[in-house]
């Protein structure tokens, strides 16, 4: 079973994000092993939620289409199952604490680990309400990732010392999606977490292009990409695969030698 730290075992990480069943899931197969052929060293799978906080516009029209099409957890689950033998790089959940709770936590984790998922990222829970999910994580192997915010101030290094996984940098104030310019100190905040853990760190909201993704990758140990290949889905709806490809190689190229 391929494991997080993989990932970042050959140089700098890519890391794409897509919503599961955007538009449905037929596609997001065909979309995870055009990233995975295409450069792809993490693959995040958004599992859709109806009031998705944390995201954009971009990610929340995709909730709504892959809701709308009918898609659900067991559906995703059972999608995953069925691509055992096909995925050869690490997978991890990016969702809410409801669909977890609502599916059952200990069962949630327990199927992650049956299809190979190795991660959970939720980004409505706060650190200090991590301990409702992170036991069994613990006890499923899976890693419970932790993300760091440019307001963590005082709080990066308790949350770095405790991080599995990865590290969750996001780069900006606010929601998920595609930024013009992205003006946070990376490198103080890297620092920090540094001094206080060896978990690696990627950096994620709002990269959208080779050069955001090159000047964000030289002070972490990889980028984070999702409301970009999301409109990619938005644009060409089933025909995505290869257009997610050909993007995902030239971010990957971007990151590849620094």
């Amino acid at each position: 079973m391929t494991e997080i730290a993989d990932a970042f075992r050959n140089g700098k990480a890519f890391i794409a994000f897509v919503t599961c069943g955007d538009p449905d899931l037929e596609t997001t197969k065909r979309v995870i092993l055009s990233l995975q052929d295409n450069g792809a060293d993490l693959i995040e799978l958004g599992i859709p939620f109806s009031d998705p906080t944390a995201e954009g516009p971009v990610i929340q029209a995709a909730n709504t289409r892959a809701l709308s099409g009918g898609v659900t957890t067991d559906s995703i689950f059972e999608m995953l199952e069925g691509m055992r033998g096909e995925v050869r790089v690490p997978l991890v959940f990016m969702t809410y604490a409801n669909v977890v709770f609502s599916y059952g936590t200990e069962r949630f984790v327990a199927r992650c680990r049956d299809v190979g998922v190795r991660g959970l990222i939720l980004p409505d829970v706060p650190y200090e309400e991590r301990e409702d999910f992170a036991p069994a994580c613990e006890k499923e192997g899976l890693s419970l990732i932790s993300m760091v915010a440019p307001t963590s101030a005082d709080r990066i290094s308790k949350i770095s010392r405790q991080a599995k996984g990865f590290i969750y940098l996001v780069s900006s104030l606010g929601v998920t999606g595609t930024r013009s310019e992205i003006t946070t100190d990376i490198g103080a905040i890297t620092r920090i977490i540094r001094e206080n853990s060896d978990t690696p760190v990627a950096v994620g909201f709002g990269i959208s292009n080779p050069d955001q993704a090159r000047k964000m990758a030289v002070n972490a140990d990889g980028v984070i990409v999702g409301s970009a290949i999301v409109r990619i889905l938005e644009k060409h709806g089933r025909e995505a695969a290869g257009p997610v490809g050909e993007f995902t190689r030239s971010m990957k190229d971007a990151v590849r030698d620094l």
